[in-house]
């Protein structure tokens, strides 16, 4: 990776992390046990982790006084969640930086969830040691602060899978099942699942995992079934 590239992804995220430690936060673990002596970015993961945590936590007090524990928690965990790390990654190119082994290239890692996100994580974490807690605070709320309100990232939080299994024992809708369909090679493989209500198909949802698939599934017969449209 070059200066260039260093200089352009350090604008993206307005901050000035020296050029060492951002190596090491773009570093993952596949990475580095191709290249043995190269360290990975899981220790700044861990402490990005809590940077993240904190700041969102703290946000939540502050914005809504008025609210339970238990919906501040629901929401802090559907914005330091998986999904919505990934998706603030995707909005700033970090996949095309994130220095993978071979195999992990190869099947697309950078562009995977899970990468992605304890990617972000990392970098929060070399904001943290680099310049500090106040900016490393700065940087993590002006990803997620306008999230915070964002009812269709919220819902990234909810067990739609619970939630449809109880809506459809109040209503008597019948058993609730999954078909699920792998499509494509092993190391880039998608599936798509089909949620059936009574044996009635009621929502579709696909994703690289089977619980993925399912999950989106179960959240878009939810809100059919409520009447409300999922967002994209």
């Amino acid at each position: 990776m070059d200066t260039a590239s260093h200089g352009k992804l350090l604008q993206r995220l307005g901050v000035d992390i020296d050029a060492e430690t951002l190596l090491l936060a773009l570093t993952h673990r596949s990475y580095a046990h191709e290249h043995p002596g190269t360290p990975d970015n899981e220790r700044l993961e861990f402490l990005g982790d809590s940077v993240l945590g904190l700041a969102v936590t703290t946000e939540l007090y502050h914005r809504f006084p008025h609210l339970p524990e238990g919906q501040l928690a629901k929401r802090r965990a559907a914005v330091v969640s998986e999904r919505s790390l990934a998706v603030l990654a995707r909005g700033i190119g970090l996949g095309q930086h994130i220095r993978l082994g071979r195999g992990e290239a190869i099947s697309h890692g950078g562009d995977k969830d899970s990468i992605l996100a304890d990617t972000m994580e990392a970098l929060f974490g070399a904001t943290f040691i680099t310049c500090g807690p106040e900016i490393a605070r700065d940087l993590v709320l002006r990803f997620t602060s306008p999230l915070l309100d964002d009812e269709f990232v919220l819902g990234a939080g909810r067990d739609w899978k619970t939630e449809i299994q109880e809506l459809a024992a109040a209503r008597g809708l019948g058993e609730v099942s999954y078909e699920v369909q792998g499509e494509g090679p092993e190391h880039a493989r998608i599936y798509r699942a089909t949620v059936l209500l009574g044996g009635t198909a009621h929502g579709e949802g696909s994703g690289p995992a089977k619980k993925q698939a399912e999950r989106e599934a179960a959240e878009v017969a939810f809100r059919a079934l409520h009447g409300v449209v999922t967002g994209a």
